[in-house]
């Protein structure tokens, strides 16, 4: 999860990079100015592993759940930095909803713009969703090079192949680290 601040200055370079919404932008172009991104702009990145991904699914805490605790820590933390910021965030969930989420919490970041594709909306979320995703492809590279397997993205049966090899290779204690239980490729691995 990230959390991008964009001052009113680096506006021009946000564009001159190509910034946009990352599911738009290539793997090899996020790769390319993933580093230059981290290096020029302010942000705040949290991230879970598997391991502890499951297990606070297993505790009742839905995929929105986690992702509005994972956002509102993130925007906490650029918050108390640039005081005065306008806090804008993309809409997963109705605001209602989000705020029940963190009901639990003991400090929730309030005055937040939410926008349905806020990618577009946005630049600080365009530049998040950017910052994000070179994140993740590198913890892929990571883990691709530590279990010895290259690991696909998105679902269907390319991936269904590749847990089935998985599972078999890695055995299931060590599978069951590298993998988000509550997934249907991984349920149909034991149908």
């Amino acid at each position: 999860m990230v959390a991008a601040f964009v001052s009113n200055n680096k506006l021009k370079r946000l564009k001159e990079l190509g910034v946009t919404d990352s599911k738009l932008l290539t793997d090899e172009k996020i790769k390319e100015i993933g580093p230059i991104l981290i290096h020029e702009f302010d942000y705040s990145s949290l991230t879970i592993d598997n391991v502890k991904y499951n297990s606070v699914y297993a505790k009742g805490f839905n995929l929105n759940s986690i992702k509005a605790k994972l956002h509102n820590r993130c925007l906490l933390n650029l918050s108390k930095k640039h005081k005065g910021a306008t806090i804008t965030q993309d809409q997963f969930t109705p605001p209602n909803t989000y705020y029940s989420y963190l009901s639990d919490e003991d400090e929730v970041q309030r005055d937040i713009k939410f926008s349905t594709k806020g990618e577009k909306a946005f630049p600080s979320v365009a530049l998040a969703s950017c910052i994000a995703r070179y994140s993740f492809l590198q913890k892929m590279e990571k883990l691709s090079k530590e279990i010895g397997l290259e690991i696909p993205f998105g679902a269907g049966e390319k991936v269904d192949d590749f847990a089935a090899k998985a599972l078999y290779i890695l055995g299931k204690e060590k599978f069951d680290k590298i993998v988000k239980k509550n997934f249907k490729n991984y349920r149909r691995l034991f149908e």
